[in-house]
């Protein structure tokens, strides 16, 4: 499939249809990774990011303990 990089703004931009992206599992607010490569560039979903979490997965995995937790006696002038 042909198309043409257009101006957007202060940017460039491909218009992608959208079998294309169904084909590739990829939806309107996905994040994508740009690989460029000497007259190539590919486009493909992002994976996610060391260090970045989503909260229902950590939910999910979590024990379920709501326990306090014991700090030991005070050390200075701190109140618990």
């Amino acid at each position: 499939m042909l198309t043409t990089v257009q101006k957007w703004g202060n940017s460039q931009g491909l218009r992608v249809p959208k079998a294309i992206l169904e084909k590739a599992q990829i939806a309107i607010g996905d994040d994508v990774e740009l690989i460029a490569g000497k007259g190539k560039i590919t486009i493909r979903a992002a994976t996610p990011i060391r260090g970045r979490y989503v909260l229902s997965e950590l939910l999910r995995v979590h024990p379920g303990t709501s326990d306090d937790v014991t700090w030991g006696a005070a050390q200075g002038q701190e109140e618990w």
